[in-house]
């Protein structure tokens, strides 16, 4: 019992000795740590510094260098308003010198003009002087005639204004009519002068324009191939194209003849692809004859922009430069349009420039002037009327519209340009060789035959061939029956005969074909 207590008292003792030193340990331990923590304090709170420190040193020296930036750029810009004040002064003192320039020259004339003045006003006063002195001598001296003469003053001035008036107007008629006659002959004589050297200038060659192509073949076996089985094919070519095709033994080669150029053309070219292809049948003529057609549309805007290029005539309407572009396939009298309006258009430029006048406003008018001869549709108006027409609707200038109207009489001449135009399409016109009546009625013959035909209702094309001795009327399935045909025919025939002059006979063609389409998918 004894030992037990006294364990217990020992491990009692035991417990309260590790509870001291336990405490004794954390203590140092817990000391240790706070002298540690307040040195790392210690630490980061000098980092801090040295941080702060340097990024104080650091922000000063932007500043610094903003600062500098700044003054450099407030300099720059002191500098800059200084030197504008400085040229401003500069120019202030140069007017104020010239301003101090001009007051003392204007105060010198002022002195002047005043000496000028007291002369003037002392030999004003001579002159009034003598004037008086003269009124007196003058009245005694009439005094005196009027004893001598027996007449009175206004009697003797009467007289006198008399003699004189009809002496003067003798010598005034006489000095007129010299003035009159020298200057017929010196207008005259510049008048030729103009024109001869305008024509030296624009010398030109001539080429009479034919109603025949020749389209040439490589070998003649390609001739049956045009032909096609029983002339299908050549009966094809002429009703798509209203050409007539001559097929003679004319070894390689076809006449291609019409009265139209552009007809000519499109089947020129047509048949050129043709036999180019090798695939010549009726359904494959007519879809190259439209494709010719359309590409020469294309082709006919070309020329004309390449025309008004060529002439330096810039601002003209779209529409204007196709119908410059189609008179390279139309003619007058045998003469080409699109050559005989160059030619007008560039012996225009000379002749106004050699008035003074504007060569470019003449030079368009020139090359506009018979713009009438290629519309679109036919109308009862002249080519000339037709032209000014066309011309204001497409916006040229009202010089321009009057000459194209005026050059034959048809307007009243309204500007200069316009005899100008008048005179250098006569010019064009009567060169040696340049033109041909015969051709130009032929041409127009076969027109007027032409539109007779389309006149008609439910006519869609009218083409004459064979030199006119052939026209053939293709109609619309749609409006006429195959009975109307044959009447059609027969008022047309009728009409030709009693409405036309023309040679032999001419035979009617109604043509009429009905086409069912359908496209399977």
């Amino acid at each position: 019992m004894d030992s037990t207590i006294i364990y217990i008292i020992i491990g009692a003792v035991a417990i309260v000795v590790g509870i001291l030193l336990g405490k004794v340990i954390f203590a140092k331990n817990t000391q240790k740590n706070i002298e540690e923590a307040e040195a790392q304090s210690q630490k980061i709170i000098t980092e801090g510094r040295l941080k702060a420190a340097t990024f104080k040193k650091e922000k000063e020296l932007e500043a610094k260098e903003r600062f500098v930036q700044l003054k450099s750029e407030h300099d720059k810009d002191v500098l800059q308003r200084n030197q504008k004040i400085n040229e401003g002064e500069s120019r202030i003192r140069q007017k104020e010198q010239s301003l101090n320039a001009k007051e003392g020259n204007l105060e010198k004339q002022l002195k002047e003009n005043d000496a000028i003045r007291e002369n003037l006003n002392r030999q004003t006063e001579i002159v009034n002087l003598k004037r008086t002195e003269l009124e007196k001598h003058q009245e005694e001296h009439i005094r005196r005639l009027e004893k001598v003469a027996g007449l009175s003053a206004e009697d003797a001035k009467t007289q006198l204004i008399e003699s004189l008036k009809q002496e003067a107007q003798t010598r005034a008629l006489a000095l007129q009519q010299e003035i009159i006659e020298d200057a017929k002959q010196k207008a005259n004589k510049e008048a030729r002068k103009i024109v001869i050297q305008t024509i030296q200038r624009t010398a030109a060659e001539q080429v009479i324009e034919n109603t025949i192509t020749v389209f040439n073949l490589e070998s003649d076996e390609i001739k049956g191939s045009i032909i096609g089985r029983e002339g299908r094919n050549i009966r094809a070519i002429e009703a798509a194209t209203g050409v007539d095709l001559i097929v003679d033994d004319t070894p390689e080669a076809i006449v291609l003849s019409s009265f139209d150029p552009l007809r000519r053309e499109v089947a020129r070219l047509s048949l050129q692809r043709l036999v180019s292809d090798g695939r010549i049948h009726p359904a494959r003529i007519e879809e190259v004859v439209e494709k010719t057609r359309r590409q020469l549309d294309d082709q006919v805007m070309d020329i004309g922009e390449r025309t008004v290029i060529e002439l330096g005539i810039h601002g003209l309407h779209k529409e204007l430069v196709r119908m410059v572009g189609r008179m390279r396939f139309r003619s007058s009298y045998g003469q080409n349009l699109l050559m005989h309006s160059r030619e007008t258009a560039n012996l225009c430029a000379i002749m106004a420039s050699e008035l003074g006048l504007n060569p470019k406003l003449a030079k368009r008018a020139g090359l506009l002037h018979d713009i009438g001869k290629v519309p679109d549709e036919e109308t009862e108006l002249s080519h000339a009327l037709l032209g000014a027409k066309l011309a204001e609707k497409y916006g040229e200038n009202p010089a321009v519209v009057n000459a194209i109207g005026a050059h034959h009489d048809e307007m009243e001449m309204q500007y200069v340009i316009s005899p100008i135009i008048q005179a250098c399409d006569a010019i064009s016109g009567a060169r040696p060789g340049a033109r041909r009546e015969i051709m130009q009625q032929y041409i127009q013959r076969i027109k007027d035959l032409e539109n007779l035909a389309l006149a008609y209702n439910g006519v869609e094309k009218a083409y004459a061939i064979q030199a006119g001795r052939e026209l053939r009327v293709i109609v619309e399935s749609e409006k006429v029956s195959d009975a109307d045909s044959d009447k059609l025919s027969f008022e047309i025939a009728q009409k030709i005969q009693t409405e036309m002059t023309f040679p032999g006979q001419i035979k009617v063609t109604v043509i009429r074909e009905k086409r069912a389409v359908n496209i399977a998918r």
